[in-house]
């Protein structure tokens, strides 16, 4: 590709490739290489040698915790040599293109999503906008920030300044305005900040101990800040900015939340509130992007089936005729199938077609360590997915993906039973209960029905089982994501290898890569080669089908 139809990424892309090949060493003298970096290094204000290590952080922007020895090996370079290069990485982190969790002793990194979105959109970083906000804007940069704190991205000192700076700087909002007249100490006001962020972001009324010690690198600190409100003497309680919880009469010493009248001081009318969970929960059917899906027959026919039935007007009216007769009118669905099927996508696809928005629940964001916050987050789930449906003309969708972890069965307790799975028992009990109660959509999807508990199995509804596509449908899927190649090669395809949909799109993407660095159409040799390594990674299967029925 000629250097002035490049882009940011295509530049970056070729500074890894070319340094995975020869190293960073190398690399960074090498003439074929100077087109590259001068443009990464003009557009992010980066060294060359910072641009080698941004590019192979970037090619893992998908995981979380990237590892120093990892680099190394991508750069062809010894861990040893690499530590000279750790004042790049320090660099990279301060213009916030990459960031840095110092957790008990062990360094990762990663790429965060609004970097590589920035330079995918506009072909360079955008600042982080910090000044101007509107309220939801200011609590979404506040969770961002409170986010990297529990991550161990940011110490306790950089939050507090950067929660006072971001209150300075939007000073027309009258939350920031209310925050600046109590007048508190920098520590108060970062510890009153995050019960706003939990109450606003997270839904979350009833702070424990739990809550707060992830905001606190000093373990002494945190236990003298636990005392103290413990026992009603903390600042904050002093002021009654913040109260404790009463559950019953009962005054739990431990569980504390803003005070009424600090919400009703900072948040009138609560309406941001409602906002920022709209904004972070829900999936909008109107920016779902149409994708065509390929089915077996039997899949086919029930997906359109429970896509009829979920048009709104047929929908009430079945929903009219359950309740007149006294029946559960929710609607609970089961996608079951292996990875690949397009459980997940089926569901944004029934969304988009019946216009109905999604809210999607975070399996692995229920599943706490703490004893009683999965509870309360799971029924304030579905608490808030029922005041969406009381307050929507068009029942939304309440989507589990990957709920395997959450409708598994349930354990048996004894004397020796972990806390854990008590915990997990209690949560299930506690969906079971609100799918008998449920007045809207539900869809869950698991790849591994075979350890369904049975009272799950009861509450669904309807049940389809992906299968892994036919020979004719895997035709299908190659002819619709790769127009350009021939009916024959699309034929040979899927008749040489059973792979699963999200198989064929990882080969499909491969390909794409190939021909904007190459230019050159895939050949058949190469597309049975990418066929032959997705293989590897096998496909799971379901060992017990659920069919489509009533019941």
């Amino acid at each position: 590709m000629p250097a002035c139809d490049m882009d940011i990424l295509d530049h970056i892309e070729k500074i890894a490739e070319i340094s995975r090949e020869i190293g960073v060493d190398k690399c960074l003298s090498k003439i074929e290489a100077k087109t590259h970096f001068d443009f990464v290094t003009a557009k992010l204000g980066i060294s060359p040698v910072q641009a080698v290590m941004f590019s192979h952080f970037l090619e893992r922007n998908h995981d979380f915790n990237i590892k120093v020895n990892e680099i190394a090996d991508s750069v062809k370079c010894g861990y040893i040599k690499i530590i000279k290069y750790i004042k790049d990485f320090d660099e990279l982190e301060k213009k916030r293109l990459i960031r840095c969790s110092r957790n008990r002793g062990e360094i990762t990194y990663r790429v965060p999503i609004n970097v590589w979105e920035s330079l995918r959109k506009f072909n360079e970083l955008k600042p982080e906008k910090k000044e101007n906000l509107d309220t939801v804007e200011l609590f979404t940069v506040m969770e961002l920030m409170f986010e990297e704190r529990k991550n161990n991205e940011l110490t306790f000192d950089n939050l507090t300044t950067g929660l006072i700076e971001l209150i300075n700087l939007n000073r027309h909002l009258e939350f920031c305005k209310k925050i600046e007249s109590y007048r508190l100490e920098d520590i108060d006001a970062t510890l009153f900040i995050y019960f706003c962020h939990l109450f606003i972001n997270e839904d979350d009324d009833n702070i424990g101990p739990y809550d707060l010690e992830g905001l606190y690198e000093d373990k002494n600190w945190f236990n003298n800040v636990k005392k103290q409100l413990s026992h009603g003497h903390h600042n904050l309680i002093e002021a009654k900015y913040i109260e404790f919880n009463n559950d019953n009469n009962y005054v739990d010493t431990n569980s504390w939340k803003l005070s009424d009248n600090s919400k009703k001081d900072l948040f009138p009318d609560l309406k941001v509130k409602d906002k920022v969970n709209i904004n972070k929960n829900l999936l909008l059917h109107d920016s779902i992007t149409m994708k065509k899906m390929f089915y077996n027959k039997r899949e086919t026919e029930e997906i359109q089936k429970l896509i009829s039935l979920l048009h709104e007007d047929n929908f009430k009216k079945i929903q009219g005729r359950l309740d007149g007769k006294g029946m559960r009118k929710g609607f609970a669905c089961l996608f079951s199938g292996g990875p690949g099927t397009g459980k997940t996508e089926t569901a944004y696809q029934i969304a988009r077609e019946t216009k109905r928005n999604i809210m999607k629940v975070d399996i692995s964001d229920i599943k706490s360590k703490w004893y009683g916050e999965s509870e309360k987050k799971i029924k304030g789930i579905f608490d808030n997915y029922r005041e969406a449906v009381e307050s929507s003309d068009t029942a939304p969708i309440l989507l589990f993906n990957e709920a395997d972890a959450v409708i598994g069965k349930r354990k048996e307790f004894s004397s020796g039973s972990r806390s854990v799975d008590q915990t997990d028992n209690t949560i299930q009990n506690i969906i079971l209960e609100e799918i008998e109660r449920l007045s809207g959509i539900l869809i869950a999807t698991t790849n591994l029905t075979q350890n369904l508990d049975s009272a799950f199995e009861r509450r669904f509804l309807y049940k389809i089982n992906f299968d892994k596509p036919s020979a004719e449908s895997r035709m299908g899927i190659w002819s619709a994501l790769l127009p350009d190649i021939t009916e024959e090669m699309a034929l040979v395809l899927s008749e040489k290898h059973e792979l699963s949909g999200g198989q064929i799109e990882n080969i499909a993407r491969k390909t794409e890569v190939d021909s904007i660095i190459n230019g050159n159409a895939a050949s058949l040799d190469t597309l049975l080669k990418y066929c032959k390594d997705e293989s590897q990674n096998g496909f799971a299967g379901t060992s017990k089908k659920i069919g489509f029925r009533n019941g």
